[in-house]
């Protein structure tokens, strides 16, 4: 497969891309195993129950950083 540079697109035709990748995949084709399945789950009842701290992506970069 080829990919010709992408800097030459502009950001609309980039996200038309990304889409047309994105809806290419079939979802029907991704599996998952039952043990992530369950994870999956659990995570999200935990969500819902409001039993979970979010962050942004920038705490987390920034709390990895500060890890290393």
């Amino acid at each position: 497969m080829e990919i010709k540079n992408l800097l030459n697109y502009s950001n609309a035709e980039k996200i038309v891309l990304a889409e047309q990748l994105w809806d290419s995949v079939s979802k029907n084709e991704i599996e998952i195993s039952d043990e992530l399945k369950r994870e999956l789950d659990i995570r999200l009842q935990i969500f819902e129950e409001g039993k979970s701290e979010l962050h942004s992506w920038d705490e987390v970069k920034n709390h990895l950083k500060s890890i290393r």
